[in-house]
This record gives C-alpha cells, structure tokens and sequence, in this order.
C-alpha cells in the first residue's frame, strides 16, 4: 500500500499517548506505511519537508530541543499537508475552536481529520453543517471531501458516538438520552453524595478542593463547574440524533458556580470563597437523602419532545447512575428497539491513555477505508 501520511497537532497529555500508541500501531502493521510528518505544539514543529518522514522512537527530545515554528494555520500547514504525494490524516489533538473552524477547509482538500476537539461539533450549527457538508462520510454528493471522526468528543475512548450512529442507520428511533458525560462531576458528586449516605462529612468545596488535588478538574475548577463541558457533549448527541441545537447555549444548563464566584480573579480566589455556599448544596443532598435518592450532576436529551438540559437530578440508589464508581462516566440510549430497559454504556469517560485511544481507533477506521 502507498504511505498514509500523518499530521499530529497538539503534543500534550493526550497527544503524547497518542504518538506513544500510534508508534506501537504501526509497529504491530508495517505493511500500512503510516508516515509522520508533522508534529506541533503551540511554538514549535517537528516537519518532514520532504515527505520522508518522522522518527517516533525519539520526537520527544526532539520536540523538546526544536527552534521550528509550526507552519501557520490554516494556509501554510493546508498547503504543505495538500501536496503530499498521499493521502494524508490531520490529527487535531487539541482544544482549539480556530483549528477546529477550518475543518471544512481541509476537508474539502480532501484531507481527513481525526480528532477528541468538541469545539468544531458543539460550536455553530453552521460548523457542524460546514464539516459535513465537506466531508466524505457527510452530505458532500460528489465524495471528493475526506473522512471525519471525533468518537473522542464524547465519552473518551468509550464507543458513545459509534453506537449512536449505528442505532440510527439501522433504524431505530432515539427516544431519550441521559447520562454522566463528566468523569469530573462523576467523581465529585460520588464523593459528595456516595450511596451510603457518609462521605466523612466533607462539604462540597471540600470535595471540589480534593478533586482538583487528584487532577480530575481543570486548573480552574470553575471550568467544569459552569456546566459548559457536557452542554458541548449533549450538542453532539442532540445533532446526530437528529436535532439541530444551534449552540451549547441554547437550552438550559445549570451551573454550580456561585454567581457571587463567577467573577473571581482566580481559582485561587474562588475555591477559597466556595465554603460559603456549602449550604445549599449540603441542603439538596438531604432532600434527596430523604426520598431515598442522591444527586448526580447529568445531561439529558428528549428526542422526542425536543428538549435537552443539564444539571442536577436525583435518582433512586437502586439506579445504574446513582451506582456509578469514582470518575467513570455512563450513558443511556432509551429507543424503541430497546424498550423500557437502555442500551449503557459504561467506563473511563476521561484521562489520556483511554482518550488517545479513541483518536486511534478513528484514525484506523480511516486507514481502513483508504
């Protein structure tokens, strides 16, 4: 087979488990000729200007030491990735909503993309028309556009979109969707509101504190606090379920963060006033308690009266969401193939390793394809 040429933007947690997984891959396939010639970050490159190729064995100290700026984006890395002598797969590994804005562009060159970037799938609906208007496995006619995967955008290396997908082109109708989309809010309300009822006394600026500490938050909490992170998701699932959410702020999201917070000048500054507003949340925990139930913080999609939110809800202990262990996320598909009882989809909605392999197994079904 003639060389698959491969171009990495984004060299960070998960681009690193990505190279690190793509390197084995190829090893285990040498007849696939999976060639890198380009790895980025934000200020420097790694290029193969010849098309020749990269080591994977080493581009890390290589990366470290480089003085080449990455190629400007869109026009300079569309036009060296577009007279490749191949086909050739962008991997985007990034968060960036301007990368993810030129998809179309490269698309329509007839490159492939391969991405965990919600931003380009959750920003415009016209984005996301853009992108399948360009790409090959879209509503491009002529099929000239190149293929597009982000089964990464949801649910990390979980198969969410991939068997959203098929239960719609097999037929089946989408009645409801609901789930934790956050493996950061699945650890914090675990640990606020456990099913046992005892978590030590700790209040919920306590449990936030304990989550940012073990990582599971972003450097500022407040980022996954707001809300906006699954509103992204559920943008995601509402489109491919059929209905055209104009943006991730177009139906109700309710956001955990103390409007007397929103505006604190760090994260610093806000955990320390967050003890405060212990009380209402404490509050909604025992109301729950009372009926038998606990709080979880979930997305939920009504396909069918068109409705999709946000936010806190309780469930009885006895339910799968209540049941579920430390950050893991879980998602229901309610259909009408499926009945009263949900399709799940369960696991590891978050961390590097689980979400390059999403990445990776996108880029294979590309690879397969070609």
């Amino acid at each position: 087979m003639s060389k698959i040429y491969v171009a990495i933007i984004g060299a960070g947690g998960v681009g690193k488990a990505f190279i690190s997984q793509l390197a084995s891959y190829s090893s285990r396939n040498p007849s696939l000729n999976i060639t890198p010639i380009l790895i980025s970050r934000s200020k420097t490159a790694l290029i193969s200007p010849d098309y020749s190729g990269l080591s994977l064995s080493n581009w890390a100290s290589d990366l470290a030491s480089a003085t080449t700026p990455p190629p400007a984006f869109p026009t300079e890395t569309l036009k060296f990735l577009s007279t490749a002598p191949g086909p050739v797969i962008l991997v985007d590994n990034t968060s960036d909503e301007a990368i993810a804005s030129s998809y179309p562009q490269f698309l329509s060159a007839g490159i492939h993309i391969v991405t965990p970037n919600k931003k380009g799938f959750s920003s415009s609906i016209d984005l996301w028309n853009g992108i399948y208007s360009a790409a090959k496995n879209g509503d491009n006619a002529n099929g000239k556009g190149g293929f597009v995967f982000h089964e990464a955008s949801v649910g990390a290396g979980l198969p969410v979109l991939s068997t959203l997908k098929e239960l719609v082109e097999t037929g089946d109708k989408i009645r409801k969707i609901e789930g934790v989309f956050s493996g950061t809010m699945s650890f914090l309300f675990n640990s606020f509101a456990p099913l046992s009822g005892d978590n030590g006394g700790k209040g919920f600026a306590e449990c936030v504190v304990q989550a940012k500490e073990l990582g599971y938050t972003e450097p500022d909490p407040r980022d996954d606090l707001n809300g906006l992170d699954v509103a992204r998701k559920l943008t995601i699932l509402a489109r491919l379920s059929g209905l055209a959410v104009p943006s991730p702020t177009s139906f109700p999201i309710q956001s955990l963060i103390p409007s007397e917070l929103e505006t604190a000048k760090s994260a610093e500054e806000f955990l320390e006033g967050l003890p405060r507003f212990d009380g209402e949340m404490t509050k909604k925990k025992t109301d729950a308690e009372a009926s038998g139930s606990v709080i979880r913080y979930v997305g939920s999609l009504n396909v069918e009266r068109k409705e999709v939110k946000v936010g806190l809800e309780s469930f009885a202990k006895s339910s799968s969401i209540a049941g579920l262990q430390g950050s893991d996320n879980i998602i229901s598909f309610y259909t009408e193939r499926y009945g009263a009882n949900p399709l799940i989809v369960q696991g590891a909605g978050a961390g590097a390793e689980v979400t390059a392999m999403g990445v990776l197994g996108d880029l294979i079904k590309v690879v397969q394809r070609l």
